[in-house]
């Protein structure tokens, strides 16, 4: 396992619904400080992207009669919400954190800019990255691959239910069977759904490799990251 100084977590809003899929779940929240917490005590620079779907989710309400560009800034407004979520529940575990928005919000949350997040990354702040792409037509997956590459991330961790990527779905398919390494080629000719195309390639061409691993396993991040544990599953160049 390689040697991961500056990271990028990518969640999705549902996890932090814990069993319910909408609102957010102190419980859930707070287990993810910790697992947070675990590694920047270990002076791992720490990024997070948070999706938005346990409050709103921008496509789904483009076909329930809301157009789609303000469904999508809707879906931005809803991660900034989880952001802040995330930010207290971290600054209640005594970790410093800070939330920047790709849409600026006066009052809530700084504009994300590079050279600010940098910032941040290097005096020991978590670094919440809110607001999507700050523009619509991108998901998060696709907002957490352009954050990571401007903040210079050595790897996205993605947080799914599974531990990691299959060749079927396994919570509907048990036969299906787990890879412990792709190479980006590879999940493209497989056609795995591990992110949007838009984000994969930006990963790929950038040489971002990505972990999928199991949010809900206790200690997971400190496992792979601290521990160097081969948990979830490696996309990588090669």
């Amino acid at each position: 396992m390689a040697n991961y100084k500056r990271i990028l977590l990518k969640l999705s809003g549902e996890s932090l619904a814990g069993g319910s899929g909408l609102g957010i779940d102190p419980g859930s929240l707070n287990t993810y400080a910790r697992e947070i917490k675990s590694i920047v005590e270990k002076n791992i620079e720490t990024g997070v992207v948070l999706g938005g779907g346990n409050i709103f989710r921008g496509l789904q309400g483009s076909g329930k009669g809301f157009d789609r560009v303000q469904g999508d800034y809707m879906g931005m407004l809803a991660t900034i919400i989880n952001s802040m979520a995330l930010q207290s529940a971290l600054e209640s575990a005594e970790i410093k954190a800070i939330v920047l928005s790709g849409i600026p919000v006066d009052g809530l949350c700084q504009k994300m800019t590079r050279e600010t997040a940098l910032d941040y990354l290097r005096n020991g702040y978590v670094v919440i990255m809110a607001g999507g792409t700050g523009n619509p037509f991108f998901t998060t997956d696709s907002a957490a691959a352009l954050r990571a590459v401007e903040i210079s991330a050595d790897v996205i961790l993605k947080g799914t239910r599974v531990d990691g990527i299959y060749t079927a779905d396994p919570e509907k398919d048990p036969a299906a069977e787990k890879f412990d390494h792709l190479t980006f080629d590879e999940a493209y000719s497989k056609n795995l759904r591990i992110m949007d195309l838009t984000a994969f390639t930006l990963c790929k061409e950038n040489n971002i490799p990505i972990i999928v691993f199991n949010v809900n396993e206790k200690g997971i991040l400190y496992n792979i990251l601290v521990d160097k544990q081969k948990k979830g599953t490696l996309v990588s160049t090669r």
